[in-house]
């Protein structure tokens, strides 16, 4: 029985090592929004066939080349947006705009300033996706 146990502890703190470093590089400074009108980001992750694209490690999101569903303006008294995961929205703040497609990981709550320089205060709110619900 004990074996068992040790077994089973064993893999758990495994598992749990293998889960949490693939989310170790967390250092998302270096995004913010141009004067040019978009945002950059991650420009220090080199896009190979062996690492993973930037978009891929964005836990935000990204900027979307397409149309956007809706759009979102966003001054000094607003206090918080509301999207959808997958959701891709124009974003207009100060006189400038962004495109961003909110391909999050999972649906917690980030401040806005985390993609968006001049946006603090503000909190996105990210519901999950109505058509990626099974069911």
């Amino acid at each position: 029985m004990k074996t068992h146990f040790t077994q089973i502890a064993l893999i758990a703190a495994l598992s749990t090592a293998g889960a949490t470093t693939a989310f170790a590089h967390t250092d998302y400074s270096e995004g913010g929004y141009s004067e040019a009108g978009s945002a950059h980001w991650l420009s220090h992750v080199a896009e190979s066939r062996s690492q993973p694209t930037a978009n891929q490690l964005a836990p935000y999101g990204y900027i979307a080349s397409g149309g956007a569903g809706r759009v979102l303006n966003v001054d000094s008294g607003t206090k918080y947006i509301n999207v959808s995961r997958l959701e891709t929205v124009k974003i207009n703040v100060d006189g400038k705009s962004v495109t961003w497609k909110f391909d999050t990981f999972g649906t917690a709550p980030f401040p806005l300033s985390k993609i968006i320089s001049g946006t603090e205060g503000v909190t996105v709110y990210v519901a999950e996706n109505q058509a990626s619900r099974g069911g």
